[in-house]
């Protein structure tokens, strides 16, 4: 019988620091839930000098990581370097070494994820990755065991912390869009290029591979529509507050009727729903199964400690299946791989919702009804309409609210409305998700 676990770091920054932390601090506790001592063996990394705040074994830093990878005494690899080339070529190197993995790189797999699911049903080895969407939430493991039973109907995800605490500032102090972001990076909680968590490509990759666990398909990154939230004023805010919406960023994801809609987007929800109330940096994920109905996770979406847990929730599961001599117990990609089938991804033009529409307008008699005709023209109905205030010559809002549409008809509207003379700049869209009244 195995009578301990050997794990390997490759990568020791942030999450690195937080995944050893754990696995120090929490020993006699993790023994106690695997039955046998997890020992970190070895951390690769190329920078060994830096104080991390942590006091580790001597001898257990090495800037080679082929000293992880084909250690005998490593079972399991977890890769913590981020990107796309060298932390695939450690993940399939350390399969093709026999060694269970466990990664956080979401982007990675929003990409290459098929590849590594292929391989490691090939090499007959468990991938853990419940780090890469949420956080310290356990929303990879809900899908794949806790809600197995389920056809999950509807995925919708704050699965940015960074977005969520800008539109969360945004909301409660009324302030700009780049005068919050400039204080969430002073603050540590943008990076000084925020272009993948505010324009949603974070998102997006998280959003990829919940859909990939829910729906049993190999999932196109690029399939995914993702639109951030740089556009968001403080004025559409407002009048979403006035309509008794709160803004969020949101992925979403939909079966119906056997295609896949999977979208990254600035969303409307009812301020009385629980994803209005998520606030900050946390995330949170509504999961709607057919059989549980609504299921909601919420929780620290990153950061050292939460992503840290996370990580060694995967070292322990499969430090129990090597006990067990149950490795592939759960299927990697939440199906089995030969029953994985290709699910239609339907484009965003196909897609229906309800939608915000502000216009920036010249005040004068007939701009109403000219907005109204080209809308109806293309088969939009209204279902409210605000016009504060009046400034007669001048540029003033027109908000609008639609009852359902389809996307394409919609987009087909704005074009003609922009055209018009009495439009001073390009209408604002935002998705609204809630009750068609």
């Amino acid at each position: 019988m195995t009578s301990r676990i050997g794990v390997g770091i490759i990568g020791f920054g942030t999450v690195g620091t937080g995944v050893a932390k754990v696995l120090l601090d929490n020993a006699a506790l993790i023994r106690r839930r695997v039955g046998v001592p997890v020992e970190l063996v070895r951390i690769a990394d190329l920078d060994i000098t830096r104080d991390r705040g942590i006091l580790l074994p001597s001898g257990i830093l090495t800037t080679d990581a082929k000293q992880v990878l084909h250690d005998p005494a490593i079972d399991i690899v977890i890769e913590l370097i981020g990107g796309y080339d060298t932390a695939k070529r450690v993940i399939l190197e350390a399969m093709a070494a026999g060694k269970q993995v466990v990664t956080a790189n979401k982007a990675l797999l929003a990409l290459h994820g098929e590849e590594i699911f292929e391989a490691a049903s090939r090499q007959g080895v468990d991938v853990g990755f419940e780090a890469s969407v949420g956080g310290g939430i356990p929303v990879v493991r809900a899908l794949m065991e806790g809600l197995a039973g389920n056809t999950i109907e509807s995925i919708y995800g704050i699965i940015n912390g960074t977005s969520n605490y800008i539109l969360s500032r945004m909301t409660r102090e009324g302030e700009s869009f780049d005068a919050v972001l400039k204080d969430a990076q002073q603050a540590g909680y943008a990076e000084a290029d925020p272009t993948f968590d505010v324009a949603g490509i974070d998102s997006a990759h998280k959003l990829a591979i919940l859909v990939s666990l829910a729906y049993g398909t190999p999932v196109n990154f690029k399939e995914i529509y993702t639109e951030g939230i740089t556009h968001i004023t403080p004025t559409d805010i407002a009048y979403a507050k006035e309509f008794g919406f709160t803004i969020k960023l949101l992925g979403i994801a939909k079966l119906v009727d056997g295609e896949v809609e999977a979208r990254v987007h600035p969303t409307m929800v009812p301020s009385v729903s629980p994803i209005a109330q998520v606030d900050g940096v946390y995330n949170a994920i509504q999961l709607v199964g057919d059989a549980v109905g609504d299921v909601v996770l919420y929780g620290r979406g990153a950061g050292s400690m939460p992503t840290g847990s996370a990580v060694v929730s995967d070292v322990i599961a499969i430090g129990r299946n090597l006990l067990k001599g149950a490795v592939g117990r759960v299927p990697v990609a939440s199906f089995r791989q030969d029953q994985r089938r290709p699910l239609r991804m339907k484009p965003i033009e196909e897609i229906s919702s309800l939608y915000y529409l502000r216009f920036m307008v010249v005040d004068r008699p007939g701009v109403l009804a000219q907005i109204a005709g080209e809308l109806g023209r293309c088969g939009i109905s209204i279902s409210s309409m605000l016009q504060q205030g009046r400034r007669e010559g001048q540029t003033v809002p027109v908000v609008i609210k639609t009852h359902m549409a389809k996307e394409r008809d919609v987009q087909t509207a704005l074009r003609d409305i922009n055209r018009k003379a009495f439009v001073s700049e390009p209408a604002t869209l935002i998705r609204v998700e809630g009750r068609d009244e």
